[in-house]
C-alpha cells in the first residue's frame, strides 16, 4: 500500500513539475506594420493614435493567444490579421494600387520545428492572405502559389473569394496617383522606365505587415503580408512571400519578418542571412539583425527594417529608416508600442 502511495505521490510531483515547467515557459510575440519616411510631423494627434490603438490591439490579440497556451502560428496569423483589416497598414484593407489601379497581395508563413512554409503571391481577391499562406503550407505539397492558381487552391478549401474593391481606401488611391504623375514626369525625362522607377521616393516602395512569436512549447513562427509597392507593374512580387527573404523561421537560431524595399531584401536574402548568423556565428539575434539591416544591403540603398525573436523569448526590432510601425510583448514584458526611432 505503501508503494502504492510512493508511486502515486511521485507521479503527482512530476506532473506538479510539468505544469510548473509550463507555466514558467517564456512566450512573447512581436509585430510590425512596415518601416519608411515616417516623420512625426506627418500625423494628427489622432492619426497617431490611431495607428497606435491599432498596434496595440494586434499585439496583444497575439499575446493572449499564446498566454491560453495557443501555437505561435496561431498567434502571428491572430495579430496580422488585425493588421491585414485595419485601412493603415499596407496589408489586406490598405493595400496599395499598382499601376493599373487594382491591387495585388503576398503573404508568407513559417513555423521553425519543422521548418514549414507556405506562401501565395498575386492574388487579388483573398481577403486575408496570410490564412491562404498558412493553408498552402498546411494542406498543400507546396511552398508558393501564385495569382489565379493561388485562388484556385483557396476555393478548394473554402475560402471565398472577394472583389477586389474591398481593398480601396482613399488615401493609398491618391499616393497612386501622384506616383503615376511623378513616373510619368521622370519617364517623359528619360525615356527610362526603369530610371523613372528608382527615382521614386522610399514610400511608395514599401509597406508590409508581419509577426514573429514564441509558444510556450518552445516553437517559433513568422508571417509577412503585403500589397507590396505602389504603381508596381507586371506581375512584380517583392520579398515578402519569399521564403529567406522576408519571412524566415528555424528553432535552432530566430524567426524573422522583414519589411522595407523588397528587391533589396531579396537580393540580400535578409531573414535567412540574420538567422545563419545566429546560428553559425554564435551572435546574438541583436548583433545579427545589426549587421544585416546597418551592412552592404544598407550600403547598397536597401532601406528597411526587421521583427527578430530567438526560442528564448529575446525580441530585436532594427530599422535603418526614420520609423517603423511595431510592437511588442511577453509573459515578462509589457506592452511597448513604437512608431518612431526615438521610442
Amino acid at each position: 500500500m505503501k508503494q502504492l502511495l510512493s508511486v502515486g505521490a511521485l507521479s503527482f510531483a512530476l506532473f506538479s513539475q510539468a505544469l510548473q515547467a509550463q507555466a514558467e515557459a517564456p512566450f512573447a510575440i512581436a509585430i510590425h506594420g512596415g518601416a519608411g519616411t515616417i516623420a512625426k510631423s506627418r500625423f494628427t494627434p489622432e492619426q497617431e493614435q490611431a495607428y497606435r490603438v491599432t498596434l496595440r490591439q494586434a499585439v496583444e490579440a497575439g499575446h493572449a493567444v499564446l498566454a491560453k497556451g495557443g501555437q505561435s502560428l496561431d498567434a502571428i496569423t491572430t495579430a496580422i490579421n488585425v493588421l491585414e483589416n485595419a485601412p493603415f497598414f499596407n496589408a489586406g484593407k490598405g493595400a496599395v494600387y499598382t499601376y493599373d489601379g487594382q491591387h495585388e497581395l503576398d503573404a508568407s508563413i513559417m513555423e521553425g520545428k519543422s521548418r514549414q512554409a507556405g506562401a501565395v503571391a498575386g492574388v487579388k481577391h483573398i481577403e486575408n492572405p496570410i490564412n491562404l499562406a498558412r493553408l498552402v503550407m498546411e494542406k498543400s505539397v507546396h511552398v508558393m502559389l501564385a495569382a489565379e492558381g493561388a485562388e484556385q487552391f483557396a476555393q478548394t478549401q473554402g475560402v471565398p473569394l472577394v472583389d477586389n474593391t474591398l481593398f480601396d481606401t482613399k488615401e493609398r488611391y491618391e499616393a497612386l496617383l501622384k506616383a503615376k504623375e511623378k513616373l510619368e514626369k521622370a519617364t517623359n525625362h528619360t525615356k527610362d522606365y526603369q530610371a523613372a522607377h528608382q527615382a521614386l521616393p522610399s514610400e511608395y516602395k514599401m509597406g508590409t505587415v508581419g509577426a514573429v512569436a514564441l509558444d510556450q512549447f518552445g516553437n517559433i513562427a513568422a508571417g509577412t503580408s503585403t500589397g507590396g509597392m505602389t504603381a508596381k507593374r507586371f506581375g512584380r512580387i517583392g520579398d515578402a512571400p519569399i521564403i529567406g527573404a522576408g519571412t524566415f523561421a528555424d528553432n535552432q537560431s530566430c524567426a524573422v519578418s522583414a519589411t522595407g524595399h523588397g528587391e533589396f531584401f531579396i537580393r540580400y536574402n535578409v531573414a535567412a542571412d540574420i538567422c545563419a548568423r545566429v546560428q553559425y556565428q554564435g551572435k546574438t539575434i541583436e548583433q545579427a539583425g545589426k549587421e544585416v539591416i546597418f551592412g552592404p544591403m544598407f550600403q547598397a540603398g536597401g532601406t528597411g527594417g526587421v521583427i527578430i525573436i530567438d526560442p528564448k523569448g529575446n525580441i530585436s526590432m532594427p530599422f535603418n529608416t526614420s520609423g517603423m510601425y511595431r510592437a511588442s510583448k511577453s509573459n515578462l514584458s509589457p506592452t511597448y508600442v513604437g512608431i518612431f526611432a526615438d521610442e
